[in-house]
């Protein structure tokens, strides 16, 4: 890997991101009576898309909402021009990674999509105006009345498939606004965060924004590379990165399989496999080592394989370090949709080697300001890569110290706050003289582990408890 690319400077780069940052604080005083100062952060976004297709819209509603006069239209184009200018820092950061990996180009030229069902309208009306409300009160403006007008829309939007997608954002953002109100009484406001779903939720509410990526149909053998976790207080998800090779011979792919599950807060650790487990036989054939025969499975035009175990069988021994110096190299990822294109999303296999550590990986190691939560940076070509430790999920033996310990890592290469970071997914490390490889996913399937038994156990047993005051519950 040519690490040396991955901390040059981007072209652009820096001025997208400052353009993006000036509307994101407009937002915070909000755009009903926009002040004087606020007036800069709007010129600006429309200044960054000057000479696009989007700049003559842009220009007229950043004049229009700085003398106070802004409508759903003029917001609607503010968000377009925000989103499009952080697609062009990822697609920028992602053929940076491409090169720095010496990884081949996307597979496709666009990500298409199909049409789905029609949408209630007067839903997407509903929602629009509700995030237009909230634009002109702007963050420091909220309160639970204002935030409290989002559960109606949400409420009539869930029983529609279509709209779920949507509902499940407004729903979300809601709670974290209704968390925070009085807005006045914020001492930080998530600037970033909230704009970015305040700018897509108000994107989806558009006609066909939320079509549903066209779908496809894939058979050959499915390599994993490794699973990353995602925990939230009610949710799990659990997401296999692997290397797919067609049968017919064409080029190895990027793809992804998830699987999520809703969790009381009570289950935690290993205890989450519990809950994902019976939904996917891919998680058991990562925790074996296993590669998978797939037949006919679904895929969308992004890469993510709608899971169906009729379309999958256990494979052949596979080795993940073995995939990632082997195939890795040669897999090409699917492209991404224009909306999904953002800094955050970008979550690239790489596979690191031959590198010197700082940190032991106990918290607080290491100079104030260097390394990660838990102090753990990687020297790789003389260039420091941070590890993101706070990626590394309690549900597997992978910890920070054991990736302070060892010489290779599998991992997913990722931006935040301006520079690039490695999520450990599995290491390999040296254990009296012999190379043992270490997996975050590793007890996915099930595990032989004592601290994996005892929280599968605890997990266990809150389920049970769960279980049976539910159903009391039920009977009265």
């Amino acid at each position: 890997m040519r690490a040396d690319l991955l901390f040059d400077a981007v072209d652009g780069l820096d001025e997208a991101l400052t353009a993006v940052d000036g509307f994101d604080e407009v937002l915070v005083g909000g755009l009903l009576r926009p002040r004087p100062g606020q007036a800069g952060g709007l010129a600006g976004i429309a200044d960054a898309v000057a000479g696009t297709p989007l700049a003559s819209r842009v220009a007229e509603a950043a004049d229009k909402t700085a003398a106070g006069a802004g409508d759903e239209g003029h917001f609607v184009a503010l968000a377009a021009a925000r989103t499009a200018l952080l697609g062009s820092v990822h697609d920028a950061l992602v053929v940076r990674v491409a090169e720095a990996v010496g990884r081949p180009d996307v597979v496709d030229a666009s990500a298409s999509s199909v049409a789905g069902e029609e949408c209630a309208v007067n839903l997407l009306v509903a929602a629009r105006s509700w995030l237009c409300d909230l634009a002109r009160a702007g963050w420091q403006g909220i309160d639970h009345e204002l935030v409290g007008g989002a559960a109606p829309v949400v409420s009539a939007m869930l029983p529609d498939p279509a709209l779920r997608r949507l509902a499940t954002l407004l729903d979300g953002f809601a709670a974290e606004l209704a968390a925070c109100c009085p807005g006045t009484t914020l001492e930080r406001v998530p600037v970033r965060r909230w704009a970015d779903l305040w700018a897509r939720a108000l994107l989806l509410t558009l006609p066909g924004a939320a079509s549903a990526p066209a779908m496809g149909e894939v058979t050959g053998r499915l390599l994993p590379l490794g699973v990353d976790v995602q925990e939230h207080a009610t949710a799990v998800q659990a997401q296999v990165h692997a290397v797919f090779e067609p049968a017919d011979g064409g080029t190895p792919r990027l793809v992804r399989a998830s699987v999520s599950a809703p969790k009381p807060d009570t289950v935690v650790g290993a205890g989450l496999w519990q809950l994902l487990r019976p939904h996917m036989s891919l998680l058991g054939a990562v925790s074996e080592g296993r590669s998978m025969d797939l037949d006919a499975m679904p895929v969308t035009a992004e890469g993510d394989l709608v899971w169906d175990d009729a379309c999958a069988r256990a494979g052949e021994p596979a080795d993940a370090f073995v995939t990632a110096r082997v195939a890795l190299p040669t897999a090409a990822p699917f492209d991404v949709s224009p909306l999904d294109r953002h800094p955050a999303r970008i979550a690239v296999p790489v596979l690191v080697e031959g590198y010197g550590v700082e940190g032991n990986g106990t918290e607080g190691h290491g100079v104030e300001g260097q390394g990660g939560a838990d102090g753990v940076v990687l020297q790789v070509a003389g260039r420091r890569l941070e590890v993101d430790t706070e990626r590394v999920p309690a549900a597997g033996p992978l910890t920070p110290e054991v990736v302070a310990s060892s010489s290779a890592c599998l991992g997913l290469l990722r931006w935040d706050a301006g520079e690039f970071l490695l999520q450990p997914l599995a290491v390999e490390r040296t254990v009296r003289k012999k190379t043992v490889a270490v997996h975050a996913g590793a007890w996915a399937g099930g595990t032989a582990d004592k601290a994996g038994v005892r929280a599968e156990k605890a997990a266990t047993d809150a389920v049970t408890v769960l279980r049976e005051r539910a159903g009391k519950l039920l009977r009265k």
